[in-house]
C-alpha cells in the first residue's frame, strides 16, 4: 500500500526500464550532468543554508499578490509568427503556438511538498482554477522534483490532457499516477518528439518539434531516488516561432552548445530564482540567467522559477530585481507578467514592476 502516493515510483521501478538503463548519461545507476559536474555541499555549509532560510527577513512578499487571468490579451493569434504565453507562477507556463497548447511544468497546488504545510505558495489575490486553465495538447515536465512535477496537478489534468512528454524515468511516475502509457513520450538528451493537432490530415498544420535538451541540476523526490531520473530544458520549434524553456540548470556551456545548434530563439522562458551560492552548480544566479539567454541568442526573456514560493534564503523579490538589472545593463528584452497574465509577446510584453506593491 502506497501512504504517499505523492512520492511517485520507486527507484526500483525507474531502474527497470530498458531505456532509463541504456542511457548514455547514465553511471552507476543515476544520470549525471554534462561534464559530470555535481552539487557539493558539506554538512556545515547545508546548516548554514537552513538557518539563513529560517531566519531571514523578506522571504514571502507581506501581502496578496496582483494576479490577471483574464486581464491581458484575450484575442486569438492572428498570424503564424503569433504566440501566446500564460505564467502562472514559479515555472508553470502555458503556451500557445500553432493552434496548439502546451502547459509546462504545471505546478499549480497550494504547495511545493507531499506535507501541504511546507513548501506553501505565495498569497494571491485570486487562486488559481486547475479547472479554468484551457485542455493542454500535451505537457511537458522538465524533471521530477516536487516545485515541477506536481501529483495533485498531474491528476487533475491528465484526463483532459492529449500527451506527456517527459524525461527519461520521470514516465514511472506519471504511470503511478494512472496516466495511461500510450499518453506519455519519454526523451533522453537531444532526443526530438511531435505534438500536432489531431486527427493528423493535410489540413492540420505541421507538427511542432519538441527537442530535449541539457540542463545542469539533478532529480528525486525521495531519500533513495536520487538521480534515478533524468532533467532536461526544452526547445520548441513551430512554423516560424523556435523558444526555449530551461527547466532548472546551473550556468554553463550547454547553453551556448544550444544556442548555436537550434539558436536563435524568438522566446526563452529562464530560470532565475531559489538560488544560493552554496547550490551554485544546479540552479542560475540571475545575472548568469540572462548570459545564458544571450547564449542562447534570444530575443526576449522571460524570468521563471520564482514569485510563487520560498525554496531559498534570498529575498523574494531578488532573482527578477537582479534579472531586471542584468538585462538592463546589457540590452536583453524582458518579460514580466503577473500571475495568470497571458500575452503575446508580437504584440506587446508585460514590464510593470507590480512586485512593488506588496513589499511597501
Amino acid at each position: 500500500m502506497i501512504l504517499l502516493p505523492q512520492l511517485g515510483a520507486s527507484a526500483s521501478a525507474i531502474a527497470s526500464d530498458e531505456r532509463v538503463a541504456a542511457s548514455p548519461h547514465r553511471r552507476n545507476g543515476q544520470f549525471v550532468n554534462p561534464r559530470g559536474v555535481v552539487m557539493e555541499m558539506s554538512a556545515a555549509k547545508g546548516m548554514s543554508a537552513l538557518k539563513e532560510m529560517l531566519t531571514s527577513e523578506g522571504r514571502r512578499p507581506k501581502q496578496p499578490l496582483p494576479t490577471a487571468f483574464g486581464d491581458g490579451e484575450t484575442g486569438p493569434l492572428q498570424i503564424p509568427e503569433e504566440f501566446a504565453v500564460t505564467w502562472f507562477g514559479h515555472s508553470a507556463v502555458m503556451l500557445e503556438i500553432d493552434g496548439l497548447r502546451l502547459l509546462i511544468d504545471p505546478m499549480l497546488s497550494a504547495s511545493t511538498s507531499p506535507f501541504p504545510f511546507i513548501g506553501k505558495r505565495f498569497a494571491l489575490r485570486e487562486s488559481i482554477d486547475i479547472d479554468r486553465i484551457p485542455d493542454p495538447d500535451a505537457v511537458l515536465i522538465s524533471h521530477d522534483h516536487y516545485d515541477h512535477l506536481d501529483y495533485e496537478s498531474i491528476r487533475r489534468l491528465a484526463p483532459r490532457t492529449g500527451h506527456f512528454c517527459a524525461p527519461l524515468g520521470v514516465g514511472a511516475h506519471l504511470r503511478e499516477w494512472d496516466v495511461p502509457d500510450e499518453q506519455i513520450t519519454e526523451v533522453d538528451w537531444w532526443d526530438e518528439t511531435t505534438v500536432s493537432v489531431p486527427p493528423a490530415d493535410e489540413a492540420t498544420p505541421s507538427p511542432l518539434r519538441i527537442i530535449a535538451a541539457p540542463a545542469r541540476h539533478f532529480s528525486g523526490r525521495g531519500l533513495r531516488d536520487r538521480n534515478a531520473t533524468l532533467w532536461t530544458s526544452w526547445i520548441i520549434i513551430g512554423r516560424t516561432s523556435r523558444i526555449f524553456f530551461s527547466g532548472d540548470s546551473g550556468y554553463g556551456p550547454h547553453f551556448r552548445e544550444i544556442g548555436e545548434r537550434f539558436g536563435p530563439f524568438d522566446f526563452t522562458m529562464m530560470e532565475c530564482g531559489q538560488y544560493n551560492e552554496s547550490w551554485h552548480a544546479i540552479h542560475s544566479m540571475p545575472e548568469e540567467s540572462v548570459q545564458a539567454h544571450r547564449d542562447l541568442r534570444g530575443a526576449v526573456m522571460m524570468p521563471i522559477h520564482w514569485g510563487a514560493f520560498t525554496l531559498a534564503p534570498h529575498h523574494w523579490t531578488d532573482p527578477v530585481e537582479r534579472a531586471l538589472a542584468a538585462a538592463s545593463q546589457q540590452g536583453v528584452r524582458i518579460a514580466l507578467p503577473r500571475t495568470g497574465e497571458r500575452f503575446i509577446p508580437s504584440r506587446s510584453i508585460p514590464t510593470d514592476a507590480w512586485w512593488d506593491v506588496t513589499t511597501r
